[in-house]
């Protein structure tokens, strides 16, 4: 494998190169305009939302609105955009930031994250230039809400089956919609809606439709399980009369919107169920260190600490990998922009070059959140099921993020789908490490030096990453095409990916705060090496299921003997080594990274 710097890395290549701690960026490399920023969003959930929670989750006639005003008068929801757009100009790792600070706000997150992500992206990224100046600056500020309708009763995670229509008029001057659109995040309150028909129901395109046009309805506040403060409402067209100038980029190229928009969206769900998490996980702390069983706090019980604990290494994991990669398209978006792409158009082409990570962060971050919100139930025991505590509302909330933004499922089917597409097309090579594997296999294993410092650890990694290679290579060999039919083998080894990519982005993090003398960095290393033990075994049980689905044979023992190699870790004491993370948690009263 070759050294890659980050500012050259080929989107998905993490899996076939190297990488040092100088050339990954971590949470500890915040500027401290960045730390100030994120104390801001704080004291915003802390003064303006977490306080308001009955009333948001009752949907107050107003309050989501007025609270996207107070937002944006503190640039919060225009901090990404252009300044020539009424924008503060801020890069992707600060906007991921603003994203992940804000995402423990519940269902004031949801909204916001809507309105400046989905809701404006499409116009800023695909608008004409009076689109652009037409729309951005008033969505900058929150003087309009946006909201973006894609998804139809009959066309969920199949986005291109839909069926609402657009037609042109007789004068030529404008485009009649009909159709319905569900589950529309802010359509309660939006002003401008970005919509996907189909023109002459063959065209899939998308348009720009402002509230208050004729023929545009919507149906009650949908009733949910969780996000209940978020406005969700079936949107209706019935000979909805739009200007042809509100057409929305190319005429028959809406998907190009819709799964562009979606890259960005998933990195962003991501950072706000880490938020998210912090915060749930802050709440159970706090819980369990002053309720008392058997005259003692339950803090002080091996198993609340193992829960504590795993909390957060998971939240740990998903940090360090979601910063690691926002920096990457941070990166990208220089390279393009000193190529000559507008300003614009740079993060589109950055979140496309790492949609791989993108859809693989999406499952990382909103199962890190759902775990922590369970085991936090948990911890509150009794108390937990009562609305009294607001863990439960974290609990309802969390679940709606493995079905945001495409589900979970389809996630780890498209992480494989873009790989397997892009070593196809020669954007990225995985045949010829795959077949240095399988040759590997065939000779005596190289046992190495572990004595070295994090030898041991760098070689599980790199192990992990030989399994996958070993076990994608050797499907695509036998499946070809019929691959795509395999989707339970797909998610075998996209488990693989997702384990192998925190790992790797955990142990990075790790060695360069041990590096710089961090006051936790042991801790780190505690986390980190605990989550390498498990993640062994997680391969492990996926990696032979990827192989039974496929090998017989010679060919099948083979290879499961390369799982079984290639899985092999140093033994580690991780009951010891959770206890200590929950120890300097209950020293720190938090989340301690």
């Amino acid at each position: 494998m070759e050294t890659s710097k980050a500012t050259t890395l080929t989107g998905g290549g993490f899996l076939v190169s190297e990488f040092t701690p100088e050339n990954t960026f971590t949470p500890e490399d915040f500027r401290e305009e960045q730390k100030m920023i994120e104390e801001t969003c704080d004291e915003f959930l802390d003064k303006e939302v977490i306080p308001l929670l009955a009333e948001i989750d009752a949907q107050k006639e107003g309050l989501m609105p007025s609270l996207l005003d107070k937002a944006g008068e503190l640039g919060l929801l225009g901090a990404s955009f252009p300044e020539k757009y009424g924008g503060l100009g801020e890069n992707f790792v600060t906007a991921t930031l603003i994203n992940e600070a804000l995402g423990g706000g519940h269902s004031f997150a949801v909204a916001m994250a809507a309105h400046n992500g989905i809701g404006s992206l499409p116009i800023l990224y695909f608008g004409t230039e009076e689109q652009k100046q037409k729309y951005i600056p008033k969505l900058a500020t929150g003087e309009l809400k946006g909201a973006y309708a894609l998804t139809e009763p009959n066309s969920g995670s199949d986005a291109l089956g839909a069926k609402t229509t657009a037609k042109l008029t007789d004068d030529g001057k404008h485009y009649l919609i009909n159709g319905q659109k569900i589950w529309i995040t802010n359509a309660g309150f939006a002003d401008v809606f970005t919509v996907f028909a189909k023109i002459d129901g063959e065209q899939f395109t998308a348009f720009i439709v402002e509230r208050g046009t004729e023929g545009l309805s919507f149906g009650e506040e949908e009733h949910k399980m969780g996000i209940k403060g978020s406005s969700t409402r079936q949107v209706f067209f019935e000979d909805c009369k739009i200007p042809k100038e509100n057409i929305l980029g190319e005429i028959g190229r809406g998907h190009i919107i819709a799964f562009n928009i979606l890259n960005i969206g998933r990195l962003k769900l991501c950072a706000a169920a880490l938020g998210g998490a912090k915060r749930a996980m802050n709440t159970s702390l706090k819980y369990a260190v002053t309720r008392e069983q058997f005259k003692t706090p339950i803090a002080n019980f091996g198993a609340i600490q193992h829960k504590l604990a795993e909390m957060t290494i998971r939240t740990f994991a998903t940090e360090s990998s979601l910063y690691r990669t926002a920096k990457w398209i941070a990166l990208k978006e220089i390279e393009l922009a000193e190529s000559g792409k507008k300003e614009e158009e740079t993060l589109l082409g950055a979140a496309e070059e790492y949609a791989i990570e993108c859809a693989m962060l999406k499952v990382i971050g909103s199962e890190c959140l759902d775990y922590v919100v369970d085991e936090g139930v948990q911890i509150h025991g009794g108390n937990g099921f009562s609305d009294e505590y607001n863990i439960s509302r974290s609990y309802r909330d969390s679940r709606i993020n493995r079905i945001f933004e495409g589900t979970n499922e389809i996630n780890r089917l498209l992480t494989l789908d873009m790989y397997l597409k892009r070593a196809m097309k020669g954007r990225i090579n995985l045949m010829a490490p795959a077949m240095a594997v399988q040759k590997e296999l065939m000779g005596i294993p190289e046992f190495g030096d572990d004595s070295e410092p994090f030898a041991a650890e760098l070689k599980a990694i790199a192990n992990f990453k030989k399994a996958i290679l070993m076990c994608a290579g050797a499907a695509v060999q036998k499946l070809m095409m019929k691959i795509e039919q395999e989707q339970e083998l797909l998610m075998y080894i996209a488990d693989m990916l997702n384990d192998t990519f925190m790992a790797e982005s955990m142990l990075m993090r790790t060695m360069k705060m041990k590096q710089n003398n961090n006051p936790v960095a042991d801790a780190a290393l505690d986390a980190t090496r605990t989550f390498i033990a498990d993640a062994a075994d997680r391969i492990n049980h996926s990696g032979k299921n990827a192989v039974n689905a496929f090998a017989e044979g010679d060919e099948q023992r083979m290879m499961l003997l390369g799982i079984k190699r290639f899985t092999k870790v140093q033994a580690y004491n991780t009951k010891d080594a959770r206890r200590r993370i929950a120890a300097k948690m209950m020293e720190k009263n938090g989340y301690i990274f």
